[in-house]
């Protein structure tokens, strides 16, 4: 099944200007998008590599909350960031397609994006 783009993109946008709408926003941060393993075969390493390349910052979040030998309380993802990015609609869409397709190719799915002001 391909990806649908032009939903993701539609929901990034309403997500943004719900934002923007409720707060006053600053003019740049950290912005985070997150990946989750489309299946087992799906390894984090080759993907985090190639978006380290590409400029964001890869960290893997396992799902155990610090520790290795409990049951896990949420699903694993990566979480790559981009610092100090202007903070629009539009610069946040093209980020986040951009790494959405580098992560499909490497058996991930695209799970939203967030930033700390």
């Amino acid at each position: 099944m391909a990806h649908d783009f032009a939903a993701q993109k539609a929901e990034t946008l309403s997500a943004f200007a719900d934002l923007d709408g409720a707060q006053d926003l600053p003019d740049a941060a950290d912005v985070d998008f997150f990946f989750v393993p489309g299946g087992p075969e799906a390894d984090w390493r080759p993907l985090a590599d190639r978006l380290t390349r590409e400029g964001y910052e890869c960290e893997w979040v396992d799902g155990t909350a610090g520790d290795e030998d409990a049951e896990p309380d949420e699903e694993p993802y990566l979480v790559a960031t981009l610092p100090d990015q202007p903070l629009s609609a539009q610069s946040i869409w093209m980020a986040e397609e951009h790494a959405s397709r580098i992560a499909l190719e490497h058996g991930f799915a695209p799970d939203g994006w967030g930033f700390e002001s």
